[in-house]
């Protein structure tokens, strides 16, 4: 397991572990630039694509990461996890390639792609509604009783370290092509993306600020850094960025970004339809709602990104067909 030290939360070593664990079981991404883009926003704009990961988004890095910390001996019964999608997918492959059984807890709204692509990756799906049921309660009932371990979408300190490696690569392919990055900007739901990529850029770039952002209506860590104790959203669904809807951050992931977050914005679901629309048409990658969340920050100026040198983590892309469609046909 992660050496956490006396906080208890993951360090950079620890990102270091996990990047060696990954090795020839994830994807490298590239950054890629563009010119439109840099016009568009005057800034020097580095994109780091996880559409193009295993599963179409980050979390098989955390997945696999933790996944391989399982004793098999103590839980014979393999892993449980709940998610909306993304994590879902990522447990369920990360666990068939190392040999576990899983059952994933995901909502009954979920995007049908999700869901069949999870139980495709060789999970068991449990399906609840998002609205009057505790899904995290669920799953912990079903590791109890298969004697599974269960592996949190975020609040994990070896998914975070897992997902931290999103933010060593970008940092170390920056420095290799003469960047230094002056502010990276993460989609953020729990937080463990964000927390880890923080983690491993501040350690190497050590004045980049790091930006989160939150679907509006969802902005729960934002209000949380705000008032300086964890807090939780009302509502828990209705936003388009069905990955970006976590009650609430964290224990670890909140007091990660109390150290290391600069700033908090949010954005509408115009504005996601719009970053997905130009992901498309000018950058020709598709891109998730919840996967564009930091493009569309940038995009609509919510970030100040003018003659600076931005990373943008580009999260996932898993988007069903048709409402890939609908977006990107439908002017608002």
């Amino acid at each position: 397991m992660p050496d956490c030290g006396d906080t208890g939360l993951p360090g950079f070593a620890d990102i270091e572990v996990a990047a060696r664990r990954l090795q020839g079981h994830v994807i490298c991404t590239p950054l890629i630039t563009h010119p439109a883009l840099d016009a568009t926003t005057g800034a020097r704009v580095l994109l780091k694509p996880e559409t193009l990961q295993r599963v179409g988004a980050f979390k098989f890095r955390g997945a696999f990461n933790r996944i391989s910390m399982v004793d098999k001996n103590r839980y014979p019964g393999g892993v449980v996890a709940c998610s909306s999608g993304n994590h879902a997918q990522g447990v369920a492959h990360a666990a068939t390639l190392l040999g576990h059984a899983a059952v994933i807890v995901m909502p009954s709204d979920a995007p049908r792609l999700k869901i069949e692509r999870t139980r495709g990756f060789g999970a068991q799906v449990v399906l609840y509604d998002r609205v009057s049921e505790d899904r995290e309660r669920i799953a912990r009932r079903l590791a109890n009783e298969r004697i599974a371990d269960f592996i949190h979408p975020f609040d994990d300190a070896g998914v975070i370290a897992g997902q931290g490696t999103v933010g060593l690569e970008l940092a170390v392919d920056a420095a290799e092509l003469g960047y230094t990055l002056d502010v990276v900007v993460v989609p953020c739901s729990g937080g463990g993306l964000a927390s880890g990529i923080a983690i491993a850029v501040r350690h190497l770039f050590r004045r980049a600020q790091i930006v989160i952002v939150e679907p509006a209506g969802f902005d729960d860590f934002a209000r949380s850094l705000k008032s300086g104790h964890i807090q939780t959203n009302a509502r828990a669904s209705g936003s388009i960025a069905d990955a970006l809807m976590a009650a609430s951050p964290g224990r670890l992931t909140f007091a990660i970004g109390q150290q290391s977050f600069a700033d908090a914005v949010t954005v509408s679901d115009a504005e996601l339809r719009d970053a997905v629309r130009y992901a498309f048409a000018e950058l020709k990658l598709v891109l998730e709602p919840g996967g564009a969340a930091a493009l569309a920050a940038l995009l609509s100026g919510r970030i100040a990104a003018a003659g600076c040198t931005v990373g943008i983590v580009l999260s996932g892309g898993n988007v069903d067909p048709k409402d890939f469609a609908t977006i990107i046909t439908t002017r608002e």
